[in-house]
């Protein structure tokens, strides 16, 4: 039989009808509750009753969910984070980006770019269902903060601007989401800016997703602006209020005509899932909204579609409703842990992201996926057991203590000192299947860097650990025939930013300059040259005479050394002496004091003496032969050439073509790129030299989603003017 039923929802009470229906079948009445849940249970007991899938206000305890907000650069993501907040009561206004006054962005490096540059992360709870929000960056230099965070995720809400311009960058979002199964919204913002139709809009948008879009709402349209919209599923229409939920009013006439159809248009992309509901649309029967939300669940859920809600993140409209939809439609955690092959673990938190902080040290934030986490918990890494110190629920930069974690909640974790980002952690004896974490994306730019004071020496390579174990796309190179220390990362502000924090938080102000390019040296032909070392300072002297015949080799051969020494003119225990002195020499070629390569030195003749001649004097011999030998034998500059694949959204793919030869590059042929519609990937040969601001040019020609990976090929040639100004920089730069 129908129980009367009643929803709490923000201190109101929804009274229901007498019908076994879902919240959504029924006709709402308002009535005021002064004392919240525990009232009402008094006032009208017996009456409440557990919805059992949890679904519409129930008391049966839910797991916390971790939604991710992902989206293209400036598509306001942190604006919406905030309005999140504000709207769930977890802040008491909603702050602005521009004001700088936002949870989100609260680190300098931040604020002082308007930009993200690393993860915020928030606690918040709506209508008892708790939520973590995670706003990752949205430019191409900064999205590698999001990768790690995006594995323990339920859900994305993907925010994008209605502007066909920023398909590509939308689409680089959309493929990370599709390749790792993760369940999507998109939120179409700045609906106040709308210079077109939704219906005009979505089309295009399409190209970026490889599922189809579903518009859940249209907007209702007065003067020009959206001054509300109608919800499709629910068949309502709202009127927005700025910076507060939107009111019910009744379906205006001007829409009717125009929600009829894009309903139809809905449920017929929820029909090709459902064979049911097919039938009920080639039989003109109207399905129930019990049947369209249940289809919205269980589609969403598998990932088989994405859901498309309006609003404007700034004002504070479509929160609400963005809110409900992920409360009913995200999945949770029990159903990530499957994805994740974890769903018999007894124990199991992935590590999201490494922090250190200036007063509590380092700092684990993670995903519980299974079991419970906290103070005094002892994990079990990928390499590693260490005890928790201290657990912290985040709301952006204010850390709070708190107890024990459950699954589902994201917490922060202190002292782990040997864990690592992308690592998952168990509790139980014997540690946790290890869920692969994505590769860092290779890098890109690269600058060489020196402390400005001599005194932060030692302090530079701890603090460049810490800032790589903050960041691992940060990648450093002890270049070896450069003798520079060069930070590697996804691009100029990707740098420009690690250095700001490298002196924030760590203290240590560090200098940059363009990275220098590993030339090497070569010979075009051949010379015998005779090498002698004779010392007498008193007592034993120096003596070393040696003859090498120096030869070129096929490129990429290297460097050998032969002797073919008869009769014993240069003693067996000197030879390796020789050749060590040949070695000493060609570390600074002839040229421009590079190292020398793909030659071939033959030691054939010499003489020795018998009190004189010593290992030094030997070694001493050969770099003096050396010496004397190598500028007779034509030296010639050689540079290295990159073999280098270049990803870029097809209609870029004419002016990447036309920038490559005006870098002394050779284009090996371009084809579209597999599994990326609307994209091709170039290959060519581009000198090294030509590469250090590349990316810089790449993405101002692709709206800044472009991007390559670059391997060494081989060594060629440089002659000419070329040769001479880089010979002659080398000169002035070692003055």
């Amino acid at each position: 039989m129908p129980r009367l039923r009643f929803v709490v929802a923000q201190n109101r009470v929804l009274a229901l009808a007498l019908v076994p229906a879902r919240v959504h079948d029924i006709r709402t009445r308002p009535v005021k509750l002064r004392r919240g849940r525990a009232s009402l249970r008094v006032l009208l007991p017996g009456l409440i009753t557990e919805d059992p899938m949890g679904q519409n206000g129930g008391t049966a305890a839910r797991s916390s969910r971790c939604i991710a907000l992902v989206g293209p650069y400036l598509s306001g993501k942190t604006t919406l984070l905030e309005a999140i907040l504000a709207r769930t009561g977890a802040v008491t206004r909603q702050g602005k980006v521009t004001d700088r006054n936002t949870v989100g962005d609260g680190a300098a490096e931040a604020r002082d770019h308007g930009m993200s540059v690393e993860l915020n992360i928030a606690d918040t709870a709506f209508l008892d269902d708790k939520f973590t929000f995670i706003d990752c960056p949205g430019s191409i230099e900064f999205q590698h903060e999001g990768a790690l965070a995006l594995t323990a995720c339920d859900a994305a809400v993907v925010v994008c601007e209605p502007d066909p311009k920023r398909v590509p960058a939308l689409q680089l979002i959309l493929k990370q989401l599709e390749d790792r199964g993760i369940p999507r919204f998109l939120f179409l913002n700045k609906i106040d800016s709308f210079n077109a139709q939704v219906r005009d809009i979505l089309p295009t948008l399409q190209p970026a997703s490889a599922k189809p879009l579903v518009l859940r709402q249209i907007p209702i349209w007065e003067k020009g602006a959206a001054s509300g919209f109608v919800d499709l599923a629910l068949e309502r229409a709202f009127v927005y209020r700025k910076q507060a939920n939107a009111e019910v009013i009744d379906m205006p006439a001007v829409v009717k005509d125009r929600e009829t159809e894009a309903r139809f248009k809905m449920l017929e992309q929820l029909a090709d899932y459902d064979d049911e509901l097919m039938e009920q649309l080639l039989s003109d029967m109207q399905p129930t909204r019990d049947k369209v939300f249940a289809d919205l669940v269980k589609e969403v859920q598998e990932g088989l579609i994405v859901p498309v809600l309006l609003g404007s993140a700034e004002n504070g409209n479509g929160i609400l409703r963005l809110l409900k939809a992920l409360r009913h439609e995200a999945p949770f955690v029990e159903r990530t842990a499957r994805r994740l092959k974890l769903e018999n673990a007894k124990s199991a938190a992935h590590v999201i992201k490494t922090l250190y902080t200036p007063h509590g040290g380092k700092v684990s934030v993670v995903r519980v996926l299974a079991g419970e986490f906290g103070e005094g918990t002892v994990v079990q890494g990928a390499r590693s057991e260490e005890r928790a110190a201290a657990a912290f629920s985040l709301l952006g930069e204010d850390a709070r203590k708190r107890g024990p974690a459950k699954a589902g909640e994201t917490v922060a974790l202190g002292r782990l000192e040997k864990i690592l980002s992308g690592e998952t952690l168990s509790a139980e004896k014997g540690g946790s299947i290890q869920v692969p974490a994505p590769e860092p994306t290779q890098p890109v730019y690269g600058i060489a860097i020196n402390v400005k004071d001599r005194k932060d020496e030692v302090k530079l390579t701890s603090a460049l650990a810490r800032l790589m174990e903050e960041d691992p796309s940060l990648k450093l190179e002890h270049a070896k025939d450069t003798h520079q220390m060069v930070l590697w990362g996804q691009g100029e502000m990707h740098l420009r930013v690690a250095l700001e924090r490298l002196k924030r938080k760590y203290g240590v102000d560090a200098g940059s300059k363009p990275r220098q390019v590993p030339y090497k040296e070569t010979i075009r032909k051949g010379v015998e040259v005779r090498g002698r070392h004779k010392k007498q300072s008193g007592g034993h002297g120096q003596f070393g005479d040696v003859v090498l015949d120096i030869k070129p080799l096929p490129r990429g051969t290297g460097f050998q050394f032969a002797e073919t020494i008869t009769g014993g003119v240069v003693p067996r225990q000197f030879i390796p002496s020789v050749e060590i002195g040949v070695e000493d020499y060609l570390q600074r070629g002839p040229l421009g004091g590079f190292p020398v390569v793909d030659v071939s030195v033959t030691l054939t003749d010499g003489s020795y003496h018998s009190v004189d001649s010593s290992d030094m004097a030997f070694r001493q011999a050969g770099r003096i032969g050396m010496s004397e030998g190598m500028p007779k034998c034509s030296p010639v500059l050689l540079e290295p050439i990159m073999e280098v694949e270049i990803a870029i959204p097809s209609e870029a793919t004419a002016r990447v073509n036309g920038m490559i030869p005006q870098r002394r590059g050779q284009i090996l042929g371009f084809d579209a790129r597999e599994g990326w519609p609307g994209w091709d990937v170039v290959r060519a040969q581009i000198p090294e030299s030509e590469m250090q601001d590349l990316i810089v040019e790449l993405r101002s020609a692709t709206a800044g989603v472009g991007t390559y990976t670059a391997k060494f090929h081989h060594l060629a040639e440089l002659t000419g003017r070329l040769a001479d100004n880089v010979l002659a920089a080398h000169k002035a730069a070692a003055e």
